[in-house]
């Protein structure tokens, strides 16, 4: 599932840093959080989504997230941005 949903998004962001610019921006449709990305790391993220009503989905690792993205590294966080 999240392979396709990411494969079919026709805007997207990965890593921290982009999804944090987009997050400001106010792009984002849907944030993809890896469950083995440390805690420090994703506060921002996570409290941002809950303040916002931003749609959150967990996966299990990094490396599943990153492949999932097209990359052959892991990543904590990726998003879906809005079509606009």
């Amino acid at each position: 599932m999240l392979d396709e949903t990411f494969k079919h998004a026709k805007k997207k962001t990965v890593g921290l840093k982009q999804t944090q610019r987009a997050l400001d921006k106010g792009r984002v449709k849907r944030v993809f959080i890896a469950k083995d990305a440390e805690t420090h790391v994703l506060r921002p993220i996570l409290e941002w989504c809950d303040n916002h009503h931003i749609e959150r989905t967990d996966v299990p690792t990094m490396k599943e997230l990153g492949k999932a993205c097209g990359i052959d590294v892991g990543t904590a966080v990726a998003a879906i941005l809005e079509d606009s």
